[in-house]
């Protein structure tokens, strides 16, 4: 099915482009009703409704949950290591 704007469907492969994520993981995401697709009545293939896109968009960019972790190491003045514990890590 094409991506038609007057018919309010779009396809496994335009949702996941609009999602950022492969047509995988919108499989995947079928499967555990996460985000669930209908099937086309001839070919049976997923689509997805329009604005069901648009509200998992709304419910990703609106969750409190962090997009990306930082790891900044933090370099210190240079110890005499002699005296440091042999179970200590430092980074």
């Amino acid at each position: 099915m094409n991506n038609t704007e007057g018919s309010g469907f779009i396809n496994i492969r335009a949702a996941a482009k609009m999602l950022g994520v492969s047509p995988l993981t919108l499989r995947n995401w079928d499967k555990k009703k996460k985000l669930t697709a209908l099937r086309h009545p001839i070919n049976n293939y997923r689509v997805y409704r329009l604005e069901d896109i648009q509200g998992f968009l709304g419910k990703i960019e609106n969750s409190d949950k962090p997009k990306k972790l930082r790891i900044d190491f933090v370099e210190e003045e240079e110890t005499d290591l002699s005296n440091s514990n042999d179970d200590e890590l430092r980074i």
